[in-house]
């Protein structure tokens, strides 16, 4: 498969990277300033699958660093590229989570660092808690930034809780069951 980076391509995704992770192989063509003539596009379609792949709404003036951002998204879902095979399943924006959300704060070791301290219910050792924690963590950076993410998100995707916490964040279900801004909330 022939990938072009270019800002008129289809948008690049993490579903997107799943797809390319699975073809057996891989050519890019990144171009500079203008792009690559239409004429070898159009050729090389003829030959193979091509997919023209923007990694965002902005230029670069050339494809180069478009390529390392799929390559790198596309790689870590190889086997045997991540320590641990299943890890990827939890990212941001993972394929087939009924809510993509953005992963809440991520802490490492030592427990206290420069007088910050992890946040006492990760060492708890309670598993629920922690996961509760977490996907509140996920749902507060997710409405602060990219509330477009809860706007679409299928209604079904949130359980008691999250909607306990949507309605914290100033978030309200509308008439279809998707989650919108309370404009009545105050801003933080």
């Amino acid at each position: 498969m022939l990938v072009v980076p270019t800002p008129s391509g289809r948008p690049f995704t993490q579903e997107l990277a799943v797809e390319l992770s699975e073809r057996p192989w891989l050519v890019f063509t990144p171009a500079r300033y203008e792009g690559i003539d239409r004429r070898v596009i159009d050729e090389y379609a003829t030959r193979m699958p091509v997919y023209e792949v923007s990694i965002g709404d902005y230029v670069l003036a050339g494809g180069e660093a478009a390529v390392l951002v799929i390559t790198e998204a596309v790689a870590r879902l190889l086997p045997g590229v991540l320590g641990n095979a299943e890890s990827h399943r939890d990212d941001s924006f993972a394929p087939g989570a009924m809510a993509s959300l953005l992963e809440g704060p991520v802490y490492t070791k030592p427990p206290e660092w420069r007088g910050r301290e992890i946040p006492d219910v990760l060492l708890s050792g309670h598993h629920g808690k922690i996961a509760r924690w977490r996907r509140d963590e996920a749902l507060r950076r997710t409405t602060a930034n990219r509330p477009d993410l809860i706007e679409r998100c299928d209604p079904a995707a949130f359980d008691k809780k999250d909607r306990e916490m949507l309605s914290i964040l100033g978030w309200r279900p509308g008439p279809d069951g998707r989650f919108g801004r309370n404009p009545e909330a105050v801003e933080e």
